[in-house]
């Protein structure tokens, strides 16, 4: 396993270089970001450019750990499809190419002939790099690939992608919006049970490089499985927390009013808003708010699954908001519904089959969720 989770950080680092180079290289950059008008506007791979990004990326990934381990392949998830309708109106499936030409070829064919852009996402997506992480590489688990599957969110918080603002840092010590938004999230989980075991965050626009004109990134990784908890950084921050009255919860904008002011009274009145989904479970796993609320069925398992299984390693989880909701009006107080990932749900067709249903609550110190549960009760 320390070889799966060595491919997964080598291939996440592909994928947030694939995502600065579409900001970076103007030729990419410019279909990122303009909408075009007039003839061009029902082109539907200019106005789809920002979903074929995610879908090479996700390509890509899938691509480089079925070569690795082949084993794995109908068993790797994402978000997207991958199958695009060019200028021509010919229909055309993206896939990563084992040679170099022919992904060059075929991506050429979806950008309606931009040979400039084809070449320059083909040379990203076929680049030879590798994270070199001791940690990672030292890891001993034992754990089965024929139990083992994978979801990939290519970029978390797309929104914040596209629209390229440089947020400044917060007091306490994250970004509300922004590039630093956007994830790179591969989540591993287990086919029998749906439990989330190895996850990967791969956070491309962390801070300027040297020349002030580009971004490097920081990956963050966590393993938690058969009494093995271990993960990339150490979790000094929530020791303090802890004899703390006040908490810092993290919500959407967009939260119902009245989970707002069901919570306002745990963090005296102050609430925190940030954006990304996986980014605001980041946040939690930093140690740089308590926990993180969401009352509707806005995120997916490939929102959830890299960043749960980290708090996991870490001692915390992702439960089920309306069902631990549920089970304390039931009188079952400190039940754990923790989210899982092998099964759709029941009822529900497209993407709203693999949607977090009851919404969520991402939290390190279970003493913090009981409290944001026992405050819901009945509110909502």
């Amino acid at each position: 396993m320390a070889e799966l989770l060595r491919v997964l950080l080598s291939v996440s680092e592909k994928a947030a270089n694939v995502a600065r180079v579409c900001r970076q290289e103007a030729p990419l950059f410019e279909l990122l970001v303009q909408e075009k008008t007039g003839a061009d506007k029902n082109k539907k791979f200019v106005q789809d450019f920002k979903t074929l990004a995610d879908v090479v990326i996700q390509e890509m990934i899938r691509h480089d750990v079925c070569a690795q381990f082949p084993e794995l392949n109908g068993f790797i998830h994402g978000e997207e499809s991958n199958k695009f309708e060019n200028g021509l109106g010919e229909s055309v499936t993206v896939t990563v190419c084992a040679k170099e030409e022919d992904t060059a070829t075929l991506l050429a064919k979806v950008l309606d002939d931009n040979q400039t852009a084809a070449a320059l996402l083909t040379k990203a997506i076929h680049q030879d790099l590798r994270v070199k992480d001791e940690a990672a590489e030292s890891l001993q688990l034992a754990l089965s690939l024929a139990d083992v599957g994978i979801w990939i969110d290519p970029i978390d918080a797309t929104s914040q992608y596209i629209e390229g603002k440089e947020e400044e840092v917060s007091a306490e010590g994250f970004c509300p919006s922004g590039l630093p938004c956007a994830l790179v999230l591969i989540g591993v989980y287990l086919r029998s049970t749906g439990e989330p075991v190895m996850g990967v965050i791969n956070q491309p626009f962390s801070r300027r490089d040297s020349t002030g004109k580009g971004w490097t990134g920081q990956h963050f990784w966590g393993v938690s499985h058969g009494g093995v908890n271990t993960c990339s950084f150490p979790n000094p921050k929530h020791s303090l927390r802890k004899e703390r009255d006040s908490l810092s919860v993290v919500l959407s904008s967009s939260e119902r009013r009245e989970v707002k002011d069901a919570l306002a009274p745990l963090c005296n009145g102050r609430l925190t808003y940030v954006s990304g989904a996986g980014y605001k479970i980041l946040c939690v796993i930093q140690g740089l708010v308590d926990v993180y609320v969401l009352s509707e069925a806005s995120t997916f398992k490939w929102d959830s699954c890299a960043p749960h299984a980290v708090l996991r390693a870490l001692g915390g989880g992702v439960a089920d908001l309306g069902e631990c909701l549920s089970a304390v009006s039931n009188g079952n107080k400190g039940f754990r519904a923790e989210l899982t990932y092998h099964k759709p749900q029941a009822g529900c067709q497209g993407v709203d089959k693999w949607a977090n249903q009851g919404g969520l609550v991402a939290y390190l110190d279970s003493a913090v969720m009981d409290r944001v549960v026992g405050a819901l009760v009945g509110k909502m």
